[in-house]
C-alpha cells in the first residue's frame, strides 16, 4: 500500500482522511491555482489537479526515487448557485453577498478530487468529483450577521461549513455530506482500491 500525501491545509480534510483510517503526511501546495474551465466540476477537479501535481513535485524533491512509495491527494471545493461559483470571502460583506444568495434555497457543492503518482512509465492520475445539493432554510439579517460574527465562514466556500454553528439552517441535503465538508472519503476509498489493485 502505498503512503499518502495529501496536499491540503485543510484541517477538515485532515480529520476526515484519520477517521477513515489513513496514516499520512500533509504538503500544502504552493501552485498559484487558475481557474481555466467553466462548469463547476471541471472548475473543482482542475484545481484539485493542479494541487496534487505541484506537490508531486514537492514530494518528488523531497523524497528522490522513494516517492514512488507515495500517492499524492488533491482536492478543491466550489459551491455554485445559479450558475455563479461562490469561493472564499474576501471580507464579511462578501460573506454576508453570498450567505444571502444561499438561503432560503438550494445550491450545488463540488469537490473535485485529484490522486497523482509515480511510476516507472511516468506520471499517473486519477481526477474524479462529487456533487451534493444541499438546501438552506431561510435565514433573517439578523441569523446571516450572527453567523458570520462566529468567524467560521472565513476560510469556507460558499461562506459556510455544513458541520459548524451553520448547521442550524441546512434544511436538507442530497448526496454526500462529507462532500460538502471537503472532502468525498468513500469514493476516495473506492478509488484508491482501484488503485492498488
Amino acid at each position: 500500500m502505498k503512503k499518502i500525501i495529501l496536499a491540503s491545509q485543510s484541517p477538515r480534510r485532515r480529520e476526515l482522511l484519520a477517521l477513515a483510517g489513513y496514516d499520512f503526511e500533509v504538503i500544502v501546495s504552493e501552485v498559484d491555482e487558475k481557474i481555466t474551465k467553466n462548469l463547476p466540476d471541471e472548475i473543482a477537479e482542475d484545481l484539485s489537479r493542479q494541487k496534487a501535481e505541484d506537490v508531486l513535485n514537492i514530494a518528488t524533491k523531497k523524497y528522490g526515487n522513494e516517492v514512488a512509495d507515495y500517492m499524492i491527494i488533491g482536492a478543491d471545493t466550489v459551491v455554485s448557485v445559479d450558475g455563479e461559483i461562490l469561493g472564499k470571502p474576501k471580507d464579511r460583506e462578501d460573506a454576508y453577498r453570498m450567505l444571502s444568495m444561499l438561503q432560503g434555497r438550494g445550491h450545488q457543492v463540488y469537490t473535485g478530487v485529484t490522486i497523482a503518482w509515480k511510476e516507472q512509465t511516468g506520471i499517473k492520475s486519477c481526477t474524479f468529483s462529487e456533487c451534493t445539493d444541499v438546501y438552506f432554510y431561510p435565514m433573517t439579517d439578523e441569523e446571516i450577521w450572527a453567523y458570520i460574527s462566529s468567524s467560521d465562514c472565513g476560510d469556507k466556500a460558499g461562506s459556510y461549513g455544513i458541520q459548524g454553528p451553520c448547521a442550524i439552517h441546512i434544511k436538507e441535503i442530497k448526496g454526500d455530506y462529507n462532500n460538502v465538508v471537503g472532502l468525498p472519503i468513500s469514493r476516495l476509498y473506492q478509488e484508491i482500491k482501484k488503485i492498488e489493485r
